[in-house]
């Protein structure tokens, strides 16, 4: 006579499925326990055998906190003992999280992103000198190649020049006689190497 199997997509959702099933099956059975000091020591066990099935997270603060919620959510929140923490409580586990924050102010260009505009508004403060001219020249070849990530041809730098004249209202004025970018060529050349390697990987 063969036995019917039964198969786990037919039983009842674990809501801790990291610890199996069989411990699942002990969570229940210890819930069902009528005797309170029973029920209370059948607990302790269980959280022994839970936290040896992960012994290279004991080190983690509140390891052992976090275990006794598991056991709170794995009873359904039916388990009558006293915990030797205060566990989750079922109306915890729906709280949604505070939105994030996000920043605020319009971006001038996208292509550009809000970093950068930060940055550059940044280098309007630093104090005349070789310093400034460093960052304003790395700032600039960083625009001409953010601004060919998005736009695939050529761009002069008489274009980079202006929109960096703008993003820095009029603080930062750089003209071509003084001043070489990188060629679009270079940049984009590099650009397709870099996707070269990236593909053959």
């Amino acid at each position: 006579m063969t036995s019917k199997l039964t198969y786990n997509t037919k039983q009842k959702r674990l809501p801790q499925p990291e610890y199996g099933r069989n411990i699942q099956n002990m969570v229940d059975y210890c819930v069902s326990i009528p005797d309170r000091e029973e029920r209370t020591r059948c607990a302790h066990s269980i959280i022994n055998i839970m936290g040896n099935l992960f012994p290279h997270l004991r080190d983690i603060n509140d390891f052992k906190h976090i275990l006794w919620d598991h056991l709170a959510i794995m009873s359904d929140f039916a388990l009558d003992i006293d915990y030797p923490y205060e566990v989750i409580k079922r109306e915890d586990m729906y709280i949604k999280p505070n939105k994030l924050p996000y920043t605020q102010g319009k971006i001038k260009y996208k292509h550009y992103g809000k970093n950068l505009e930060n940055m550059i508004e940044k280098a309007t403060t630093y104090q005349e000198g070789e310093q400034k001219e460093y960052l304003i020249n790395l700032l600039a070849n960083h625009m001409k190649k953010a601004f060919l990530t998005w736009n695939k041809e050529a761009v002069d730098d008489r274009k980079i020049f202006d929109d960096l004249d703008l993003l820095s209202e009029g603080k930062i004025v750089l003209n071509e006689g003084e001043h070489r970018l990188t060629e679009s060529k270079d940049i984009l050349s590099k650009k397709g190497r870099g996707s070269s390697r990236r593909q053959n990987k």
